[in-house]
């Protein structure tokens, strides 16, 4: 299928099976129905693919980062080709996805085709395959990566605190629920892109339990844009911040900090509303505010609010496209996803515990980086949105640490 490109940026996508049996005339979803005879023990993951690929006779293509680590199970007996590799797969977080006559991909759950240079905005006759935008399966880290406090630094980067965090205090910002419950949309790439970015940052959201608006066609308050001129589009940032601040005269404070740089491929706002206010039933322009800007770290000297950031309004955020090119789409998604559910504090800063932020840190580029949202990234935001009532404080950073731990099986 055209318009498909198995590649993630640094991620150099090598052929797992070499053995093709004069199937390159044959249907791939006629082959996978196909009953075969497997004997395939327990191995690492790469290892039992190429003996699948052997004893199926189809070709299969997979990220190395994908398999590295990873076991197989055994597949022994007379089973269709798609159920033996769906129980060879099975536990991995791995799917799979016919991609041409006699080859199969093996991907992510996060995974998708890359984005291209023309932005993936293809026509709609040839929209990519995209992998199942409800699983989320990652490994579990290793026991290197939780040792020491990594969990705690990990938490500290991810959220919020603001001035004050003695461990015990609840005050990482997240969405409270109601009227502020979570509403993405996505522009700027073509509709089959659009569409997997935002399913996917809803998928995100429901995993995790945070407040998310049911009908789709609700009133986005998650803006992710694409673009190739991001200066350009930062006359629609500019006027999504006035309509809430102009009434009130406090524009021209925030505008300064309304600039995009060339520093970063993505850069992002939010909208922080303090602990103070009554938020669940009320429109997000009646509300007292704050502003703040991702880079180079979320909260600005300049600004002050005492302390008080409870609750997210509003986030936007814009992809400079040609800074993306070979991430796959899901990759991307998942890493404006977290970005959106949490006030992240430092994106930039490379924790033992890994992150889908870790893909565009350069202080994470010697170390082998996630294609989609990790099991610390999911650990996090569900013990942050954690018995969410919308009313009162976030549970406090060391519940938070608590709570990850015991989902990471390290308690």
């Amino acid at each position: 299928m055209r318009g498909i490109r198995l590649a993630s940026a640094r991620i150099a996508f090598a052929a797992v099976a070499l053995t093709i049996v004069r199937l390159a005339t044959a249907h791939a979803d006629d082959l996978l129905d196909r009953d075969a005879r497997f004997a395939i023990s327990a191995a690492p993951l790469a290892s039992a693919l190429l003996e699948f690929s052997t004893q199926s006779g189809l070709k299969v293509a997979a990220a190395d980062s994908d398999v590295a680590r990873l076991q197989s199970n055994p597949v022994n007996g007379t089973y269709p080709v798609h159920e033996a590799l769906s129980l060879l797969l099975s536990g991995t977080g791995l799917s799979f996805s016919p991609v041409g006559a006699g080859t199969i991909a093996i991907h992510g759950a996060s995974m998708g085709p890359a984005i291209d240079q023309a932005g993936s905005k293809q026509e709609d006759t040839d929209a990519p395959l995209f992998p199942d935008v409800t699983t989320m399966t990652p490994r579990l880290p290793t026991k290197q990566e939780l040792a020491g406090d990594s969990v705690h630094q990990f938490i500290a980067h991810h959220a919020t605190v603001h001035y004050v965090n003695t461990g015990v205090t609840g005050n990482l910002a997240h969405w409270p629920g109601g009227k502020q419950s979570i509403c993405p949309a996505t522009f700027g790439l073509s509709p089959a892109y659009n569409a997997f970015v935002t399913a996917r940052i809803r998928a995100l959201a429901a995993n995790v339990g945070a407040p998310l608006k049911s009908d789709p066609k609700c009133t986005p308050n998650v803006r992710i844009y694409f673009s190739t001129d991001p200066n350009q589009l930062m006359t629609n940032v500019v006027k999504w911040a006035s309509v809430y601040f102009r009434p009130r005269g406090e524009f021209a404070t925030m505008k300064p900090f309304l600039q995009f740089t060339a520093d970063h491929a993505i850069q992002g706002w939010y909208l922080t509303i303090p602990r103070r206010a009554s938020v669940l039933n009320s429109d997000l322009g009646l509300l007292p505010l704050n502003l703040h800007p991702l880079w180079p770290r979320v909260i600005q000297k300049e600004l002050t609010d005492s302390g008080d950031m409870a609750s997210i309004g509003s986030v936007v955020m814009i992809i400079d496209t040609a800074k993306v090119v070979g991430y796959a789409i899901g990759t991307v998604a998942d890493y404006v996803g977290v970005l959106s559910l949490s006030v992240v504090q430092s994106p930039d800063h490379c924790d033992p515990l890994p992150s889908i932020l870790d893909i565009m840190s350069p202080s994470c580029a010697a170390r082998e980086h996630p294609t989609g949202v990790t099991a610390g990234d999911l650990a996090f935001l569900k013990a942050l949105y954690y018995r969410n009532t919308g009313i009162g404080p976030s549970p406090s950073t060391d519940d938070i640490q608590y709570d990850m731990l015991r989902r990471l099986g390290s308690e």
